[in-house]
């Protein structure tokens, strides 16, 4: 039998086709997607639809849209080999890194995709971002699905997805991964970087996690921020972590009321992440003395994961209501290749 693909479109700027005589645009009728793209009758494989009742613009995704593409990936998950999400590309690096997480002991490809073009307009690269997703989640060695993780696909590349950071609003490289090489590479062959695949060697069955912790808050230091903005933050009655983009490899600075502030949060029992704010590189909280403090405080390190991962995955561990005592552990553990 050929491969049974599964289109999931949640929304976003792929899934919009402009009228030809008012201009505007429109949603897309996915259930005439054969009719509308022919090209997609030469791949080898199946091609099935589903469609949320209302597109979401990529700026309104919350997990509660998560959970919902996850529920659509486990109701079908025996009857399909892959996945394809149709996603608007603001938001989708944090949906890819969620489903990461969601999706434990995954053994078949969930590939997210969007456009920076709608599909109907004359120089979109809609096509090829949807035809080459369904190739790669079509992929199978031995009647075994070739990619076994949550992937996003973007112009040419396939990039494990919780390892992603969209960097250009402009251009079709709209996405990056700093941290860790391209699984795929789409030329005139599919280029599979086997060796970097995650794998997934367990026999146990999918188990979907539906329960996302929001109360979190994220904090960008910059030179000059001031004692009142830290505390309307970290003073938030219901807060249970914090993710700091702090300098270079994890330097913050030494004043004495911004490091007070971080111990009063810590013995609260709020958990404290370091991630860095440059695109690519790690977190070495020993490296300096400005970071030195904040590790010698109880600061979580965040190592080399991307700002969108090291949220989801609190949400995730928050939800799992992961123990105290195990929690800066199991953080720093890789779980699904998020972490070098």
């Amino acid at each position: 039998m050929k491969p049974q693909i599964l289109l999931i479109y949640t929304g976003g700027t792929i899934g919009m086709i402009k009228d030809p005589i008012t201009a505007t645009l429109q949603a897309f009728d996915f259930a005439a997607l054969l009719e509308k793209i022919p090209e997609l009758n030469l791949l080898d494989c199946d091609i099935h639809t589903v469609s949320f009742k209302t597109p979401i613009d990529s700026s309104n995704m919350n997990p509660t849209h998560w959970v919902s593409i996850a529920a659509i990936i486990e109701q079908n998950y025996q009857i399909h080999d892959g996945f394809v999400v149709l996603h608007g590309s603001d938001t989708m690096s944090y949906t890819a890194s969620a489903l990461s997480f969601m999706l434990e002991n995954l053994s078949k490809p969930v590939i997210l995709t969007g456009s920076q073009l709608p599909i109907g307009d004359l120089r979109t690269d809609a096509k090829e971002n949807l035809i080459t997703s369904i190739q790669i989640a079509a992929l199978q060695n031995n009647n075994t699905p070739v990619i076994k993780e949550v992937g996003l696909y973007f112009e040419y590349k396939l990039y494990r997805g919780n390892r992603t950071t969209k960097i250009n609003a402009e251009h079709f490289q709209a996405f990056s991964s700093l941290n860790f090489p391209a699984l795929v590479t789409s030329g005139v062959h599919l280029k599979v970087n086997h060796e970097l695949l995650h794998k997934n060697y367990t026999q146990a069955p999918l188990i979907v996690h539906k329960k996302m912790d929001v109360n979190i808050a994220l904090i960008k230091l910059f030179p000059g921020i001031t004692p009142l903005v830290m505390q309307s933050i970290l003073e938030i009655p219901s807060l249970k972590a914090v993710v700091i983009e702090t300098y270079g490899s994890g330097n913050a600075t030494t004043e004495n009321w911004f490091l007070k502030a971080i111990k009063k949060v810590l013995y609260k029992g709020v958990y404290i992440i370091n991630v860095t704010q440059c695109v690519g590189g790690s977190v070495h909280m020993n490296q300096y003395q400005t970071g030195k403090l904040l590790e010698k405080s109880g600061v979580i390190s965040g190592k080399d994961m991307t700002t969108e991962s090291a949220i989801t995955k609190i949400m995730f561990m928050l939800g799992l209501q992961t123990p105290k005592n195990m929690f800066k552990t199991v953080f720093e553990t890789s779980l699904r290749g998020e972490i070098s």
